[in-house]
This record gives structure tokens, sequence and C-alpha cells, in this order.
């Protein structure tokens, strides 16, 4: 039944992008030739001449697409994925389209097809696939609304985990498409409110047959260990999908890896992504959207600066020490947003809502983060990075190292002016426990994609967070 359904849904996809694609290329030409949003220099190229081009197209970009892995469907995917999948499918699409073109030219062999029209087109074909995959996914939302659709899920314990599992599910309904049958107690009488109880884990087989279940989460603590290998035993002999959500920082390490001294073997259990080359692309990457994003934010940091002085005649940024790289302490800037003075009295506390120690102006460049583009400036000194585990004050990073044992991983890279957590709204006075867990999958997952995914969610709906004050 999901397989059917996702099968339907990719087709549709499928079709979509390629009704996009070919559209994109009609368009653009008749912005290129006919409105002339680039001045035509050339002579004019007959609409004919790129009608050739429409087989090509249809071919080119769903198998790129494809290769982008637009036509799994995933439940989970969020549409920011989605979008970035898209730009960067098009992007290789096209450039495949030219190296194509270069060798064949359908219709007329003499033709040389216009390099402006092709970036144009690359614009539209983004724009083209982007709408038409939003309205396929409203569509598909709307019948979940409905209460159509949707699959069957299987929450298997009934603890925290448990709970934090059915209160995502619940929360994001309409995009995942899940309705929760019910939850399996493991040992202990906990209930989880407004689920029915379908029985005990050692019931999973026989309740994924009577209530035709989709999914089944199995969300067991750590200490479950072994009932979770008896359970999974059991489920793999029914036809259902199987998801395990683990208690992640009782596991969470970085990536592994074997070393020899002198003949003894030993596991680096920290390793990370972030080595040899890797460090140079990424130190790279920094010092490019780094110093662009100095440009193109100048005038309004200039702004910001005036307007801070005007109100109280104060300094115009705060420093203030933070952790940084292998626990080594720097001096962050900011554009001041509080009183002068203000910690005088208070001490090292978290920022609250309706901070009573806030300016006027830092009321503002707070909830939209503008106080944070000073930093720019670390990352230009090698202090921070674009994207990374947002650095603490030192008396914070004592209070959690003691709590969290796994808390001092995240400095085994650069902080960052943005990162996984702050995309996914751990920021300010929220979890430490799931910001954690969101900087180490970062680390132990990082890649240049995911460093431009970040940034992206963050121009996105990062800036602006009910959580930054």
């Amino acid at each position: 039944m999901i397989e059917t359904k996702h099968r339907t849904l990719a087709s549709v996809y499928l079709v979509i992008d390629a009704l996009a694609s070919n559209l994109a290329m009609l368009f653009a030409w008749f912005l290129r030739f006919h409105l002339a949003v680039i001045p035509v220099t050339k002579g004019m190229q007959d609409f004919a001449t790129y009608m050739h081009l429409l087989p090509i197209v249809t071919i080119v970009f769903p198998l790129a697409f494809g290769v982008q892995g637009l036509y799994r469907i995933r439940p989970a995917r969020g549409r920011t994925e989605e979008w970035l999948s898209v730009a960067i499918g098009s992007v290789v699409a096209t450039v495949v389209l030219s190296g194509v073109l270069l060798w064949v030219r359908p219709g007329n062999p003499d033709v040389l097809y216009s390099r402006a029209t092709l970036l144009i087109f690359l614009v539209c074909v983004i724009a083209f696939a982007i709408v038409g995959r939003t309205l396929v996914r409203y569509a598909v939302e709307r019948r979940h609304r409905r209460g159509k659709d949707l699959d069957r899920v299987l929450i298997a314990g009934n603890g925290e985990l448990a709970r934090a599992v059915a209160r995502r599910i619940n929360n994001h309904r309409d995009g995942l498409g899940f309705h929760i049958a019910g939850y399996l107690r493991n040992g202990d009488d906990t209930v989880l409110e407004g689920l029915p109880c379908l029985g005990t884990i050692d019931d999973a087989e026989q309740v994924v047959k009577e209530q035709r279940i989709d999914h089944v989460f199995v969300a067991l603590p750590h200490a479950s260990s072994q009932a979770m290998m008896s359970l999974l035993d059991r489920l793999v002999r029914v036809i259902v999908s199987i998801h395990v959500v683990p208690d992640l920082l009782q596991f969470m390490v970085l990536r592994s890896r074997v070393e020899d001294i002198d003949g003894l073997p030993t596991i680096n259990l920290s390793e990370t992504p972030l080595e040899g080359w890797s460090r140079f692309v990424k130190r790279a990457f920094d010092l490019v959207v780094g110093l662009m994003a100095l440009i193109v934010f100048s005038p309004v940091m200039i702004a910001i600066a005036i307007a801070i002085w005007l109100e109280d005649r104060g300094p115009v940024f705060y420093r203030q020490e933070r952790m940084g790289l292998d626990g080594k302490p720097f001096e962050i800037v900011k554009f001041r947003s509080m009183r002068v003075g203000a910690e005088k009295e208070t001490g090292a506390v978290w920022a609250d809502k309706d901070d009573p120690r806030r300016t006027r102006v830092g009321r503002w460049i707070r909830a939209w983060s503008l106080d944070e583009l000073p930093q720019l400036i670390n990352v230009l000194k090698g202090e921070m990075s674009v994207v990374g585990p947002r650095p603490e004050r030192p008396q914070f990073v004592e209070q959690f190292r003691a709590e969290f044992p796994h808390y001092m991983l995240r400095h085994k890279v650069r902080a960052g002016m943005t990162g996984w957590a702050q995309v996914h709204g751990w920021r300010g006075n929220t979890s430490i426990r799931m910001r954690i867990e969101h900087d180490l999958y970062y680390i132990e997952n990082w890649s240049l994609m995911l460093d431009l995914k970040i940034l992206f969610m963050t121009v996105v709906h990062g800036l602006r967070h009910e959580n930054a004050y």
C-alpha cells in the first residue's frame, strides 16, 4: 500500500518536473527574445529553434532530479532540503544540456544556442519546479488534513522517547501523512496521553497485522537494548516499515577510526570529518562567504551602528568571552543590544523574553539576529566559522560539561554564526540536550553541501525566531 502510494506520488512529481522544465525553456525564449530582458545582440532566434530542445530537456532534467533523490518519497523531507535539491539538480542538468548542445544541435546544425537564454532558463526552471512541487505538496497535505491517504503508525514504547516521537508526529501530521494508531507498552504502565495502548511489545507482530500498521517507530531506552533486539526480530517477519529512534546521547561519539601505535591497535572515538583537506575547504568557504556577506550587509551594519549610538551615545560593539575550537577562549563581537553595564547586577544569565536590560534598538536587532552580524569579523580572523555549533560563555560551558559529558565534543570544530541546532529552533534558552544532539550530528555528518543547506535554511526561516530575544 505504501509502496503503491509512493510510486504514484513519485510519478506525479516526475510529470510535474518534466512540464516545469519544458515551460521554463519556452518562457526563457519569451523573456529573452520577445521581452528582451537581456538585450539581443546577435539576432532573433525562432521559437521553433527552442522547441527542438524540449525532448532533450524532458530526459535530462528528470534524470538529474532523480540523481538528487527527488523521486525517493520521504515524508520527513523538508521544503528547504527539497528546494536546495531542485536548485542543484537544475544546475547540473543545465550544464549537461549545454555540453550536449556543443555536439548535437537538433533542428539546425548551424544554430548556436544563446548562453543568455540558457541562463534565464536555469532561473526559470528552478522557480517553475519549486512552484510545481509546492502545489503537489499542498494538494497532498490537504488530503492529509481530510484524513485521506494517511499511513498508520505504531509506537513501540511508552517512555520519554516514545512521548517525544508522538509529539513530533502530531505536530507535523499533515506534512508527514501519519496517523498514530496507538502504542505498545514496555514493562511499566506509563500512559501516552491521547493514544490507545494496543498491548505490549511482545504483541508487536499480531498488532501490526490486526491494525494494518504501515510504520513502526521503535522508541525504547538504551537500557532496553535486549528487548529492542527481540522486538526487531519479530518485526522483520511482517511487512512493515521499521524506524528505530535511538536515545542519541547514550551513544553519541564522533566517527571512530582505527589507529596503530607501534603495532598496538587503538580506536579513536573523536575523529571528525573536518580533518586535512576538508578543513582547508571549509576555511576557504568561510573566507569567501564571510567576505561576501560583509560587503553585502555593510550598509545594514552601518545603519545599525548609527542607531545604537544615537539611542544612548554608548559603545556600538559588545565583546564577550566565548569558548571556541579545542576549548580555547576568544572574544566574540556583537552589536550592543543591552544597556551599558547590564550584567553588573545580574551576572552571566540567559536573556529572557521582554528582558528589561535590552535597549529599543537592541530589542529589534536581537529579534532578527542582526546583532550577530559583526561576528563576520570573527570568521575572517579564523576564530569562528560561518556554520558550526554556537559558542557558549565559559561559565555556561563549565555548567553544561558537568551535566552532559558529551558537551565538550562540540569544540572539535570552530564555533559558527549559525548551525544545525539553530535552524531547527534550538537556540536561546532551550533544551541543551537537543542542542548537543544537533551539534554532534552536524560535526559527524559535515559536508560542504550541509553547510550550504544550513545557510539556505537560515535565510529562509532562521533569522526571525520565537526564541530570539
